[in-house]
């Protein structure tokens, strides 16, 4: 049984191995990619230029390279090289051949 902390997302079906889709939940922005039949999200906002192309990166050694300028995220944790921060990442649940998402909105503080 999936908490209610998980929101549909789409059919498992709906993502093709190694092309990113971009979805909102709850106001948040995600990208996800299946790699490998697994199923990965984070966040589709590259923190170099705050672009919304995270979904739209290729995947190459289990990394997306942000289509902008070149940034690369690993899929598991969303840290860049030298484990530098990059990405937020979400928990996901696949049910029934349905992909649900946990997100956290991100609480800036100026």
């Amino acid at each position: 049984m999936i908490s209610n902390e998980f929101k549909r997302v789409c059919n498992i079906d709906d993502l093709k191995e190694k092309v990113g889709k971009r979805f909102f939940i709850d106001d948040v922005e995600i990208a996800l990619f299946k790699v490998d039949g697994k199923i990965y999200a984070l966040s589709n906002i590259c923190p170099h230029q705050h672009t919304a192309l995270i979904y739209d990166g290729f995947i190459e050694d289990c990394k997306v390279v942000c289509p902008a300028h070149g940034w690369e995220f690993d899929l598991k944790t969303g840290r860049m090289a030298q484990n530098r921060k990059g990405l937020d990442t979400y928990e996901v649940e696949v049910n029934d051949r349905e992909v649900f998402v946990k997100v956290f909105k991100k609480e800036l503080n100026w």
